[in-house]
């Protein structure tokens, strides 16, 4: 798995809700997110303090809460929530959760791999909590004050594009990702907030 992100694939499977047969994926275009591009409106920004933000505290509660079967276009089989739970024990996988009075509102996992970020699935049970996932996960990034930073989100979705994530040619983000590869890694501790 590591060996594909570093090479700008990603595995989903292609059978119907994600079963198999697994394909390895390189959309052309491809969603890319650059911290700097980021994105937030007025009301994203009064959401952003209503939550509490945490980072690998409940990994296999957001891959469990995305791979929900109640969900349209889910593809997040117990193979692949064990392989992604396998890469956050050996440090590659993170999570970032988003918590209100509630409980888990939203979050996202994804993995890291010096400064690529792939993302690979979020959700929200309250509105506006995998935005402002999205939101802590780019700001701890982009503390890192490197250019080189990406966050790959697989396909720049019109939701997607209204937090400044764009469509790139395969060949630009494969330059991006050579980029992206050789910036150093961040440390996954976000302060609580």
């Amino acid at each position: 798995l590591i060996e594909a992100y570093a090479s700008g694939l990603f595995p989903m499977g292609l059978g119907l809700n994600g079963r198999p047969p697994i394909g390895w994926w390189s959309p052309d275009p491809r969603g890319v997110l650059l911290p700097a591009q980021l994105q937030v409106s007025r009301s994203l920004r009064r959401s952003c303090r209503r939550f509490e933000v945490t980072v690998d505290s409940a990994f296999d509660t957001v891959v469990e809460r995305c791979a929900d079967p109640s969900r349209s276009g889910r593809w997040i089989t117990r193979k692949v929530a064990t392989a992604y739970r396998r890469l956050h024990e050996l440090g590659w996988a993170h999570s970032v959760e988003v918590w209100d009075d509630d409980g888990l509102a939203g979050g996202l996992y994804g993995v890291a791999i010096g400064g690529l970020f792939a993302g690979e699935s979020m959700f929200h049970r309250a509105t506006d909590a995998s935005k402002v996932a999205l939101v802590a996960l780019v700001e701890h990034l982009a503390l890192a004050h490197d250019p080189r930073r990406i966050v790959d989100v697989q396909w720049a979705t019109p939701h997607l594009q209204s937090l400044g994530v764009v469509a790139v040619p395969r060949e630009t983000y494969r330059l991006l990702l050579r980029g992206a590869l050789a910036a150093p890694p961040v440390p996954w501790d976000l302060p609580s907030g």
